[in-house]
Protein backbone atom coordinates (compact mmCIF):
# COMPACT_ATOMS: atom_id res chain seq x y z
CA UNK A 1 0.00 0.00 0.00
CA UNK A 2 1.28 3.46 -0.84
CA UNK A 3 1.73 4.91 2.60
CA UNK A 4 -0.32 8.01 1.80
CA UNK A 5 -3.36 7.99 4.05
CA UNK A 6 -6.40 9.67 2.51
CA UNK A 7 -8.35 11.73 5.00
CA UNK A 8 -10.64 14.73 4.77
CA UNK A 9 -9.93 16.66 7.95
CA UNK A 10 -6.58 17.76 9.34
CA UNK A 11 -5.83 16.23 12.71
CA UNK A 12 -4.39 18.43 15.45
CA UNK A 13 -3.53 16.92 18.84
CA UNK A 14 -2.47 19.66 21.25
CA UNK A 15 0.03 18.23 23.70
CA UNK A 16 1.17 21.46 25.30
CA UNK A 17 4.56 21.33 23.58
CA UNK A 18 5.50 24.11 21.20
CA UNK A 19 5.98 23.60 17.48
CA UNK A 20 9.59 23.59 16.34
CA UNK A 21 11.43 24.69 13.19
CA UNK A 22 13.94 22.51 11.38
CA UNK A 23 16.19 23.39 8.45
CA UNK A 24 16.03 21.37 5.21
CA UNK A 25 17.27 21.68 1.64
CA UNK A 26 13.97 23.33 0.67
CA UNK A 27 14.07 25.79 3.55
CA UNK A 28 12.72 25.66 7.10
CA UNK A 29 9.92 23.27 7.99
CA UNK A 30 7.51 23.35 10.91
CA UNK A 31 7.36 20.39 13.28
CA UNK A 32 4.17 20.10 15.31
CA UNK A 33 3.92 17.53 18.12
CA UNK A 34 0.77 15.49 17.57
CA UNK A 35 1.20 13.04 20.47
CA UNK A 36 3.82 12.69 23.18
CA UNK A 37 4.58 10.61 26.25
CA UNK A 38 4.27 7.39 24.25
CA UNK A 39 5.88 4.15 25.40
CA UNK A 40 8.03 2.77 22.55
CA UNK A 41 5.71 3.82 19.69
CA UNK A 42 6.15 1.77 16.50
CA UNK A 43 3.54 2.60 13.82
CA UNK A 44 1.23 5.50 12.96
CA UNK A 45 -1.78 5.78 10.63
CA UNK A 46 -4.06 8.75 9.90
CA UNK A 47 -7.82 8.23 9.68
CA UNK A 48 -10.44 9.96 7.53
CA UNK A 49 -12.25 11.78 10.36
CA UNK A 50 -9.29 13.74 11.62
CA UNK A 51 -8.12 11.07 14.06
CA UNK A 52 -4.97 8.96 14.04
CA UNK A 53 -3.73 5.67 15.46
CA UNK A 54 -0.42 4.82 17.11
CA UNK A 55 0.87 1.41 18.20
CA UNK A 56 3.03 0.93 21.28
CA UNK A 57 5.29 -2.09 21.21
CA UNK A 58 4.07 -3.22 24.63
CA UNK A 59 0.64 -3.99 23.14
CA UNK A 60 -1.48 -0.83 23.21
CA UNK A 61 -3.23 0.67 20.19
CA UNK A 62 -4.02 4.34 20.84
CA UNK A 63 -6.68 6.47 19.13
CA UNK A 64 -6.29 10.27 19.12
CA UNK A 65 -9.08 12.67 18.22
CA UNK A 66 -10.24 16.13 19.31
CA UNK A 67 -7.80 16.30 22.19
CA UNK A 68 -8.72 12.87 23.54
CA UNK A 69 -6.52 9.80 23.81
CA UNK A 70 -8.30 6.41 23.90
CA UNK A 71 -6.81 2.95 24.42
CA UNK A 72 -8.47 0.80 21.77
CA UNK A 73 -9.92 -2.49 23.03
CA UNK A 74 -9.97 -5.72 21.04
CA UNK A 75 -6.29 -5.75 20.04
CA UNK A 76 -4.86 -9.29 19.72
CA UNK A 77 -2.63 -10.54 22.51
CA UNK A 78 1.03 -9.99 21.74
CA UNK A 79 4.29 -11.41 23.04
CA UNK A 80 6.19 -8.27 23.96
CA UNK A 81 9.73 -9.57 24.16
CA UNK A 82 12.86 -7.92 22.79
CA UNK A 83 11.96 -6.37 19.43
CA UNK A 84 8.57 -8.10 19.40
CA UNK A 85 5.19 -6.76 20.43
CA UNK A 86 2.49 -4.69 18.72
CA UNK A 87 4.24 -3.32 15.66
CA UNK A 88 2.80 -1.79 12.48
CA UNK A 89 -0.62 -0.27 11.82
CA UNK A 90 -2.09 0.46 8.39
CA UNK A 91 -5.57 1.50 7.27
CA UNK A 92 -7.04 0.08 4.06
CA UNK A 93 -6.58 2.46 1.13
CA UNK A 94 -10.31 2.69 0.36
CA UNK A 95 -11.28 2.91 4.03
CA UNK A 96 -11.82 6.69 4.31
CA UNK A 97 -14.77 6.71 6.72
CA UNK A 98 -15.90 4.60 9.70
CA UNK A 99 -15.82 1.72 10.22
CA UNK A 100 -12.15 1.75 9.28
CA UNK A 101 -10.40 -1.38 8.08
CA UNK A 102 -7.32 -1.56 10.33
CA UNK A 103 -4.39 -3.92 9.82
CA UNK A 104 -1.96 -4.69 12.64
CA UNK A 105 1.27 -6.65 12.62
CA UNK A 106 2.47 -8.14 15.89
CA UNK A 107 4.47 -10.93 17.48
CA UNK A 108 1.91 -13.62 18.16
CA UNK A 109 2.53 -16.09 21.01
CA UNK A 110 3.11 -19.61 19.76
CA UNK A 111 3.33 -23.02 21.45
CA UNK A 112 6.58 -23.71 23.25
CA UNK A 113 7.15 -20.12 24.35
CA UNK A 114 8.01 -18.69 20.94
CA UNK A 115 6.35 -16.07 18.77
CA UNK A 116 5.78 -15.44 15.10
CA UNK A 117 5.10 -12.34 13.06
CA UNK A 118 1.36 -12.16 12.44
CA UNK A 119 -1.16 -9.94 10.65
CA UNK A 120 -4.62 -9.18 12.02
CA UNK A 121 -7.51 -7.14 10.67
CA UNK A 122 -10.29 -5.45 12.59
CA UNK A 123 -12.81 -2.67 12.11
CA UNK A 124 -12.83 0.57 14.09
CA UNK A 125 -15.86 2.83 14.43
CA UNK A 126 -15.76 6.61 14.83
CA UNK A 127 -15.60 6.39 18.63
CA UNK A 128 -12.20 4.74 18.43
CA UNK A 129 -12.95 2.60 21.46
CA UNK A 130 -12.82 -0.96 20.10
CA UNK A 131 -11.66 -3.07 17.18
CA UNK A 132 -14.47 -5.39 16.13
CA UNK A 133 -14.54 -8.58 14.06
CA UNK A 134 -10.82 -9.06 14.63
CA UNK A 135 -9.32 -11.87 12.57
CA UNK A 136 -5.74 -13.13 12.31
CA UNK A 137 -5.13 -13.32 8.57
CA UNK A 138 -1.58 -14.64 8.64
CA UNK A 139 0.90 -16.12 11.11
CA UNK A 140 4.52 -17.00 10.33
CA UNK A 141 5.11 -20.71 10.74
CA UNK A 142 7.18 -21.56 12.52
CA UNK A 143 8.34 -18.40 14.28
CA UNK A 144 11.07 -18.69 16.89
CA UNK A 145 11.90 -18.32 20.56
CA UNK A 146 14.21 -15.33 20.25
CA UNK A 147 13.12 -11.72 20.49
CA UNK A 148 14.82 -10.40 17.35
CA UNK A 149 14.04 -9.55 13.75
CA UNK A 150 10.25 -9.75 13.44
CA UNK A 151 10.09 -7.29 10.51
CA UNK A 152 7.38 -6.06 10.26
CA UNK A 153 5.46 -3.73 7.98
CA UNK A 154 2.18 -4.32 6.22
CA UNK A 155 1.40 -2.46 2.99
CA UNK A 156 -1.37 -2.77 0.43
CA UNK A 157 -0.72 -3.47 -3.24
CA UNK A 158 -2.53 -1.98 -6.22
CA UNK A 159 -4.95 -4.90 -6.39
CA UNK A 160 -5.69 -4.86 -2.64
CA UNK A 161 -3.24 -7.67 -1.95
CA UNK A 162 -1.29 -7.37 1.32
CA UNK A 163 2.46 -7.59 1.75
CA UNK A 164 3.99 -8.35 5.15
CA UNK A 165 7.73 -8.18 5.83
CA UNK A 166 9.30 -10.77 8.15
CA UNK A 167 12.82 -10.86 9.57
CA UNK A 168 15.05 -13.89 9.93
CA UNK A 169 14.30 -14.02 13.69
CA UNK A 170 18.04 -14.07 14.40
CA UNK A 171 18.34 -17.48 12.70
CA UNK A 172 20.40 -16.53 9.67
CA UNK A 173 20.19 -19.77 7.62
CA UNK A 174 16.39 -19.80 7.89
CA UNK A 175 16.20 -16.83 5.49
CA UNK A 176 17.22 -19.26 2.71
CA UNK A 177 14.88 -22.02 3.92
CA UNK A 178 11.53 -21.53 2.21
CA UNK A 179 9.84 -24.19 4.33
CA UNK A 180 9.38 -21.40 6.88
CA UNK A 181 8.48 -17.72 6.53
CA UNK A 182 11.57 -16.29 8.23
CA UNK A 183 13.45 -13.70 6.20
CA UNK A 184 10.70 -13.29 3.63
CA UNK A 185 8.10 -10.94 2.24
CA UNK A 186 4.74 -12.67 2.07
CA UNK A 187 1.79 -11.75 -0.13
CA UNK A 188 -1.77 -12.70 0.77
CA UNK A 189 -5.31 -11.80 -0.14
CA UNK A 190 -7.66 -10.14 2.32
CA UNK A 191 -9.13 -13.57 2.98
CA UNK A 192 -5.77 -14.56 4.46
CA UNK A 193 -5.09 -17.02 1.65
CA UNK A 194 -1.94 -16.88 -0.48
CA UNK A 195 -2.23 -14.65 -3.50
CA UNK A 196 -2.96 -16.90 -6.52
CA UNK A 197 -0.10 -15.24 -8.45
CA UNK A 198 2.54 -16.08 -5.85
CA UNK A 199 5.70 -17.63 -7.33
CA UNK A 200 5.89 -20.74 -5.12
CA UNK A 201 2.20 -21.46 -4.77
CA UNK A 202 2.47 -25.05 -5.98
CA UNK A 203 6.10 -25.76 -5.08
CA UNK A 204 6.40 -28.70 -2.68
CA UNK A 205 8.01 -27.85 0.64
CA UNK A 206 7.74 -24.08 0.16
CA UNK A 207 5.39 -21.84 2.12
CA UNK A 208 2.83 -20.65 -0.47
CA UNK A 209 2.61 -17.11 0.92
CA UNK A 210 6.25 -16.30 0.12
CA UNK A 211 6.74 -13.56 -2.47
CA UNK A 212 10.50 -13.05 -1.93
CA UNK A 213 13.11 -14.37 0.49
CA UNK A 214 16.70 -13.95 1.67
CA UNK A 215 15.89 -10.84 3.71
CA UNK A 216 17.50 -10.07 7.07
CA UNK A 217 15.10 -7.72 8.86
CA UNK A 218 12.95 -5.44 6.65
CA UNK A 219 11.37 -2.74 8.84
CA UNK A 220 10.19 -0.36 6.12
CA UNK A 221 8.02 -0.99 3.07
CA UNK A 222 6.15 1.01 0.46
CA UNK A 223 4.33 0.38 -2.81
CA UNK A 224 4.81 3.14 -5.39
CA UNK A 225 2.31 4.41 -7.95
CA UNK A 226 3.34 1.76 -10.47
CA UNK A 227 2.69 -1.02 -7.98
CA UNK A 228 6.37 -1.76 -7.28
CA UNK A 229 7.16 -2.93 -3.77
CA UNK A 230 10.23 -1.48 -2.06
CA UNK A 231 11.65 -2.45 1.33
CA UNK A 232 14.43 -1.16 3.54
CA UNK A 233 16.14 -3.66 5.79
CA UNK A 234 18.76 -3.87 8.50
CA UNK A 235 22.15 -5.26 7.69
CA UNK A 236 24.56 -6.43 10.32
CA UNK A 237 27.64 -4.22 10.76
CA UNK A 238 27.12 -2.29 7.55
CA UNK A 239 24.98 -3.42 4.66
CA UNK A 240 21.59 -1.85 5.42
CA UNK A 241 19.74 -2.14 2.11
CA UNK A 242 17.01 -0.60 0.00
CA UNK A 243 15.58 -3.29 -2.28
CA UNK A 244 13.04 -3.26 -5.06
CA UNK A 245 11.27 -6.52 -4.35
CA UNK A 246 10.69 -8.76 -7.36
CA UNK A 247 8.49 -11.82 -7.63
CA UNK A 248 10.36 -14.88 -6.40
CA UNK A 249 13.53 -12.89 -5.76
CA UNK A 250 16.28 -14.20 -3.49
CA UNK A 251 17.90 -11.20 -1.76
CA UNK A 252 20.87 -13.16 -0.58
CA UNK A 253 20.96 -13.06 3.20
CA UNK A 254 23.09 -14.58 4.71
CA UNK A 255 24.95 -15.82 1.62
CA UNK A 256 25.82 -12.33 0.37
CA UNK A 257 25.94 -8.98 2.14
CA UNK A 258 27.68 -5.60 1.97
CA UNK A 259 28.27 -5.74 5.72
CA UNK A 260 30.19 -7.86 8.17
CA UNK A 261 29.28 -9.64 11.37
CA UNK A 262 29.43 -7.50 14.49
CA UNK A 263 32.77 -9.10 15.38
CA UNK A 264 34.15 -8.06 11.98
CA UNK A 265 34.03 -11.52 10.43
CA UNK A 266 33.04 -11.93 6.78
CA UNK A 267 29.44 -12.78 6.00
CA UNK A 268 28.81 -15.64 3.60
CA UNK A 269 30.44 -15.65 0.19
CA UNK A 270 30.90 -11.95 -0.49
CA UNK A 271 28.72 -9.23 -1.99
CA UNK A 272 27.32 -10.94 -5.09
CA UNK A 273 26.30 -14.34 -6.39
CA UNK A 274 24.38 -15.48 -9.49
CA UNK A 275 20.60 -15.68 -9.04
CA UNK A 276 20.72 -13.40 -6.00
CA UNK A 277 19.37 -9.86 -6.15
CA UNK A 278 21.51 -6.78 -5.59
CA UNK A 279 20.34 -3.86 -3.44
CA UNK A 280 19.44 -0.60 -5.16
CA UNK A 281 21.28 1.22 -2.37
CA UNK A 282 23.15 0.25 0.78
CA UNK A 283 24.59 2.04 3.78
CA UNK A 284 27.98 1.36 5.34
CA UNK A 285 28.17 2.06 8.22
CA UNK A 286 24.66 0.98 9.13
CA UNK A 287 22.08 3.62 10.01
CA UNK A 288 19.59 1.07 11.46
CA UNK A 289 16.71 1.94 9.08
CA UNK A 290 13.06 1.71 10.08
CA UNK A 291 10.08 3.19 8.29
CA UNK A 292 10.05 4.27 4.65
CA UNK A 293 7.87 6.28 2.29
CA UNK A 294 7.99 7.66 -1.25
CA UNK A 295 6.86 11.29 -1.29
CA UNK A 296 4.12 12.58 -3.62
CA UNK A 297 5.46 16.13 -3.93
CA UNK A 298 2.20 17.68 -2.75
CA UNK A 299 3.71 20.23 -0.35
CA UNK A 300 7.35 20.01 -1.45
CA UNK A 301 7.43 19.57 -5.25
CA UNK A 302 11.23 19.31 -5.13
CA UNK A 303 10.89 16.06 -3.20
CA UNK A 304 8.45 14.32 -5.56
CA UNK A 305 9.36 10.64 -5.94
CA UNK A 306 12.07 10.76 -3.29
CA UNK A 307 12.51 8.07 -0.64
CA UNK A 308 12.40 9.01 3.03
CA UNK A 309 13.89 6.51 5.49
CA UNK A 310 14.16 6.83 9.26
CA UNK A 311 17.43 6.14 11.07
CA UNK A 312 17.27 4.61 14.53
CA UNK A 313 21.03 4.73 15.07
CA UNK A 314 21.96 8.23 13.90
CA UNK A 315 18.67 10.03 14.64
CA UNK A 316 17.83 11.49 11.25
CA UNK A 317 15.52 11.17 8.27
CA UNK A 318 17.42 10.15 5.15
CA UNK A 319 16.18 11.55 1.84
CA UNK A 320 17.25 9.53 -1.19
CA UNK A 321 16.84 10.45 -4.83
CA UNK A 322 18.12 9.87 -8.36
CA UNK A 323 19.18 6.93 -10.52
CA UNK A 324 21.11 5.21 -9.16
CA UNK A 325 19.55 5.98 -5.79
CA UNK A 326 21.74 8.08 -3.52
CA UNK A 327 21.30 9.58 -0.07
CA UNK A 328 21.15 13.31 -0.82
CA UNK A 329 20.04 14.81 2.50
CA UNK A 330 19.90 14.14 6.22
CA UNK A 331 17.00 15.91 7.93
CA UNK A 332 18.09 16.11 11.53
CA UNK A 333 17.38 17.93 14.77
CA UNK A 334 16.58 17.28 18.43
CA UNK A 335 13.13 16.08 17.34
CA UNK A 336 14.44 13.25 15.11
CA UNK A 337 15.53 10.92 17.92
CA UNK A 338 15.31 7.28 16.74
CA UNK A 339 12.93 7.52 13.78
CA UNK A 340 10.72 4.44 13.87
CA UNK A 341 8.02 5.20 11.27
CA UNK A 342 7.42 7.83 8.59
CA UNK A 343 4.31 8.35 6.45
CA UNK A 344 2.67 10.93 4.21
CA UNK A 345 -0.79 12.14 5.23
CA UNK A 346 -3.64 13.11 2.91
CA UNK A 347 -2.56 16.77 2.68
CA UNK A 348 1.09 16.06 1.89
CA UNK A 349 2.30 16.63 5.42
CA UNK A 350 4.93 14.19 6.67
CA UNK A 351 4.32 12.40 9.96
CA UNK A 352 7.05 10.54 11.79
CA UNK A 353 7.57 8.72 15.05
CA UNK A 354 10.54 9.71 17.19
CA UNK A 355 10.79 6.61 19.33
CA UNK A 356 13.49 8.10 21.54
CA UNK A 357 11.23 10.85 22.88
CA UNK A 358 7.95 8.95 22.45
CA UNK A 359 6.56 11.63 20.15
CA UNK A 360 4.61 11.73 16.88
CA UNK A 361 5.52 14.78 14.80
CA UNK A 362 3.81 16.40 11.82
CA UNK A 363 6.02 18.22 9.31
CA UNK A 364 4.72 21.06 7.10
CA UNK A 365 6.38 23.99 5.29
CA UNK A 366 7.23 26.90 7.58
Amino acid sequence: MIRVFLTFVACVWAMGAAAQTLGTSTGPVRLEPMASGLDTPWGVAVLGDGAFLVTERGGRLLHFKDGKRTVVAGVPRVKAQGQGGLLDVTVGRSSVRPPYEVFLTFSKPQPGGGAGTALARGYLDASGRRLRDVQVLFEAAPGGKGGRHFGSRVVEGRNKELYVTIGDRGDRPSAQDRSNHNGSVVRIRRSGKPDPRNPFLNTPGVQPEIWSYGHRNPQGAVVNGRGDLWVVEHGAKGGDEINRVVKGGNFGWPVISYGTHYNGAKIGEGTAKPAMEQPRFYWDPSIAPSGMMIYSGRLWPEWQGDFFVGSLKFDYIARLSGLPIQEVEQIKGPETERIRDIIEAYDGSIWFIAEGSGTVWRMTPE
